[in-house]
Parts: structure tokens; sequence; C-alpha cells
């Protein structure tokens, strides 16, 4: 029943985003400081901290064509498995719908998040945080733009620690980067897991 070409697809996506994040935050970050070596930090760090709205601007921009995509390419699936849809086209509540529960759960999880990856990973100025919005911006909407589904936070983690890595090794928390790996890695076939036990269950008792 799976199209492994699809399949194979989503996987190779999953794998090389990251990747580029890591080689793209390095080499942003690098053009940035050899561009701006002979600024003060706070003078250079003050500037960068208003030129972050628009980095963070385009990073909630990404962010929709990659995560928000995903959803409601499944969301509409299901309903034209269901036989609500006759054809594969996304009505605007499922739109309104996934933008609210993206926006409403990042604001209700996303701190201790935002804590680990912007802080505890590796510690960021607004310098370094431009670089990582802007960088990873370029990876998810290059993605998108060919069709390939990325994970914004797999890109936009792997962005911090190429940034992390244009300064030193021991500017980057590996412990905590050893977690964050291991969770990206579990969670697919956890995931698998229990969307099969999850049928298994449901099908006898809908007749399916």
């Amino acid at each position: 029943a799976l199209h492994w070409a699809g399949l194979n697809k989503i996987i190779l996506a999953l794998v090389l985003s990251p990747l580029i994040g890591i080689v793209t935050g390095f080499i942003f970050m690098v053009i940035m400081m050899w561009s701006f070596r002979n600024t003060p930090p706070h003078v250079l760090n003050k500037g960068f901290r208003k030129l972050q709205v628009l980095s963070a601007a385009s990073m909630a921009f990404s962010h929709g064509t990659a995560d928000a995509q995903k959803s409601m390419g499944v969301i509409t699936m299901a309903l034209v498995s269901y036989g609500t849809l006759e054809t594969f086209a996304v009505p605007v509540w499922v739109k309104v719908a996934c933008a609210v529960a993206m926006a409403l759960g990042t604001a209700a999880g996303g701190w201790r998040i935002i804590k680990t990856v912007g802080h505890d990973f590796v510690k960021l100025q607004p310098v370094h945080g431009f670089c990582v919005e802007t960088a990873s911006a370029g990876v998810i909407l290059g993605a998108s733009a060919i069709g390939m589904p990325t994970s914004t936070t797999h890109v936009i983690t792997s962005s911090i620690l190429g940034v992390g890595l244009s300064k030193r090794l021991s500017a980057v928390n590996w412990q905590i980067a050893y977690r964050i790996v291991w969770a990206w890695v579990l969670t697919i076939p956890a995931s698998a897991a229990v969307a099969y036990v999850t049928y298994q269950t449901l099908s006898p008792l809908l007749g399916k």
C-alpha cells in the first residue's frame, strides 16, 4: 500500500535538510563575522537585534510553507478518503485550523524548546539569531519550492549547530546535541508504531 518512490523522497529530504542547514548556518555566520570583523560586538548586536524582526518574519513564513503544508495535506487526504471531498483541494477551514493550531501550540508549549536550542544548546546573540533564522528560512523555502518536505525544527536546530561550530567546538553543548539527534531518530518509528496500533484497534470498530 506504500508508494515507495514518494516515501524515499520524504526520507531523503529529512536526512539531507539538517546537513544542508549545518553547512548553510556555518557559511552564513562566517561571512557575517568576516564582513563586520571591525565592528564592536555591542554595536553589532544592537543593529542585528532590529534586523531580527525581518529574519524572524521570514522564518515564520517559511515555517508555514513547510510544516503547515504537511498537516493540511494529511487532513485533506483523510477527507478525500472518507468521501467528504471529491477532489484533493485543501478547504479554507483546514488552512485556518492548521494555522491557528500551529500558532497556539508554539505559544503554549514552545518555550521549553526555545530555551533548549537558543540557550542550552548554543548560546545565541542577536547576530547569531539573525544568521540562524535567515539560513533556515533559505533552506526551507528552497526545499518547499521543489516540493521536498522538511521539518522546520530539524532545519533550524541544525543551523544553530552550524553557527555554533563557526565559533568553536566547545560552543556547542554536545550532550544536548546527542539528545536532540536521538529524539529525531526515535520519533519517526514511534509515530509509525502508534499509527499502526491505532489503526488496528479502530478498524474493527469502524467496520473497515
